[in-house]
């Protein structure tokens, strides 16, 4: 969970709940044009570039794009990592040059509108836009609130506000949070608001980026079926871009691949994801193995696996990577409690980390995740409870009152609650869900040398890191113009550079294409290697095979299992990597995770 938003003044309003309802003023609803049979959303010849100075175009992000959409359809856009996807939806929404700044070549017209004469305020009766951060929209201060502000704005009646917030509120699963304020939503909760604000409007064209990535399985589920659904029923366009492929690619009907060149290709998605350098694990398993046609979805890759299952069924069982006599614990919680009001969010949780693994926490949107996290880390609230950092630096510390943390020299634990920031950095560091939050100066050059500094490493040392996850992102650029993947790798560059013995992550592959993730747990298992203690927060089940050693899930505010990542995930219908789900039997469930395990279990591809 981020820092909590600030609240914002109250404001007047025509929209009143059902709950408590009262006659207000009817306002004009915008009308749109009259039915045609016009496409939604055309690109004509669109190259997009941004300036590096206030005269110098640096090379366009996207070149010379045709496009055309017609209502209904739902395009995929994908792409790796910093390739223009952002780019190219700020232009389809008009966002490109007139909020984004930079220059735009050609022509882009929603509803035969062109966005060069309309920009986004004039498009908002016809556009509904859900960005990367979604706590970044919000406008008011309660769920309710929010999924009623932009039909107030459109001067819908409020007979018609009330009908659609019901409906929202059902569509979404979120009828329990109607009169939360905004402030407390986890960050899945956050993103399901988000969304439900645009869907409210009923907009011709729906714009999303990265719409899962905050969501758990069952959660991402339900909203790209929601999504579906009004693209189908109602006639809604939708674009979304997204690098979580596996869990889109069997709701779409196009996609716009973005290479890294700038120039997009366009077609279906088996035409797309048959030479994509971006590809989930069953299109990666699929293109091993040599199977034609190339399948999309676990059912098609199943009908092909029957060779491939009775093959590592000859070759047994894996063993537990966790082992069984476990090494030096390096930080200890027990009865961990987080109240806020009316809910208590962590419920007497225990929990040890252990040097040398890595730890995945999973579990439902709003279940205690990141509140545990924060605790554990020091910074965020703990009503109850204790933890204690193995800090070998606590007994030569000055012991102020303030800074003591429980440690003497024969017992060298801390409470990170009671460090200073720069110590208690030293012993346990956190990348949040929003990167931003701890991204601090004008460039990414002066982030890169600062990190180095404050860490005491080597000049070079941060920027290493960063190439590793993020290639070629310049020193000039300020960190704020980056895209949300590219954020992410510059803060997760700056806490890794520390190396302390204790590592948290909210969330850390928002934004990042398979590439970046796989490079992501390399550097995580290297941290392990090296004596680490590493936690990580994630609702993406197929980096938590690639990197897990142990996963924890969580439910209502308590840990309720515990183990090895290839007994815990696989025994998991909603949490099994695609790779299991092909790869298990009838009644046995698969402990083949990724698709280097099916590598290395059978030797070629010849299946």
């Amino acid at each position: 969970m981020s820092p909590p938003l600030l609240p914002r003044p109250p404001r007047k309003r025509r929209y009143m709940s059902n709950h408590n309802r009262v006659t207000g003023t009817t306002g004009t609803a915008v009308k749109r044009e009259a039915w045609s049979d016009a496409p939604v959303l055309e690109l004509e010849d669109v190259s997009a570039s941004y300036y590096t100075d206030e005269r110098t175009l640096a090379e366009p992000q996207i070149r010379d794009v045709n496009l055309t959409l017609h209502e209904g359809e739902i395009l995929l856009v994908l792409g790796r990592t910093g390739s223009g996807k952002s780019t190219l939806l700020n232009a389809m929404t008009g966002a490109m040059p007139h909020a984004t700044g930079g220059r735009l070549d050609g022509h882009v017209r929603v509803v035969g509108r062109d966005t060069r004469d309309f920009p986004p305020r004039m498009l908002s009766d016809v556009v509904g836009v859900v960005g990367q951060d979604p706590a970044a929209s919000f406008v008011t201060n309660t769920v309710e609130e929010e999924l009623a502000y932009g039909m107030e704005q459109l001067g819908l009646p409020p007979a018609v506000m009330s009908k659609r917030v019901e409906e929202t509120l059902d569509l979404l699963g979120i009828a329990e949070l109607r009169g939360v304020p905004l402030s407390e939503l986890s960050g899945g909760e956050q993103q399901r608001v988000a969304i439900g604000a645009v869907l409210t409007t009923r907009p011709a064209l729906m714009v999303l980026d990265e719409p899962t990535s905050a969501l758990d399985p069952n959660g991402a589920e339900d909203v790209l079926a929601t999504v579906t659904k009004l693209a189908h029923d109602l006639a809604m366009t939708v674009v979304l871009a997204e690098h979580r492929i596996e869990r889109v690619l069997q709701y779409v009907d196009r996609v716009a691949h973005v290479g890294q060149d700038g120039r997009v290709t366009l077609g279906t998605p088996a035409e797309i994801m048959t030479s994509a350098d971006v590809a989930p694990p069953v299109i990666e398993l699929g293109r091993w193995a040599g199977w034609s046609p190339l399948p999309l979805s676990i059912r098609d890759a199943r009908n092909h696996s029957h060779a491939m299952r009775r093959r590592l069924f000859q070759r047994g069982l894996v063993v537990s990577k966790v082992q069984t006599t476990r090494p030096n614990p390096l930080l200890r919680a027990e009865d961990v409690v987080v109240d806020f009001p009316e809910i208590r969010a962590v419920d007497g949780v225990d929990l040890t980390l252990y040097e040398g693994e890595v730890t995945v926490l999973m579990g439902r949107n709003g279940c205690g995740k990141s509140s545990l996290l924060w605790a554990l880390q020091g910074t965020g609230k703990r009503s109850q409870g204790t933890v204690l950092v193995h800090d070998d630096d606590a007994a030569a510390r000055k012991h102020t009152r303030r800074n003591r943390g429980g440690a003497t020299p024969d017992m060298p634990w801390s409470d990170p609650h009671q460090l200073k920031p720069a110590d208690r950095r030293r012993v346990v560091s956190m990348v949040p869900q929003t990167p931003t939050d701890i991204l601090y100066e004008s460039s990414v050059g002066l982030e890169l040398r600062r990190s180095d500094k404050d860490a005491a490493a080597a000049p070079g040392t941060t920027r290493a890191i960063l190439d590793t996850l993020a290639p070629n992102i310049p020193d000039e650029l300020h960190p704020r113009d980056l895209s949300e993947g590219q954020k992410l790798s510059l803060a997760l560059s700056i806490q890794l550079a520390a190396q302390p013995p204790v590592v948290f992550f909210d969330e850390p592959t928002r934004g990042l294409d398979y590439a970046g993730k796989k490079s992501l747990s390399d550097s995580f298992k290297e941290l392990a290697l090296t004596g680490h203690a590493v936690l990580v927060v994630t609702h993406d089940v197929e980096f938590a095979a690639l990197c897990a050693d142990r996963v924890l899930f969580m439910a209502s505010g308590k840990i309720v299992a515990d183990g090895p990542a290839v007994d815990i995930l696989a025994a998991s219908p909603a949490y099994a990597p695609q790779v299991a789900k092909i790869t298990a039997g009838i009644q046995d469930p698969s402990y083949w995770l990724t698709v280097p395990a099916v590598k290395a279990a059978l030797g070629d591809g010849a299946l």
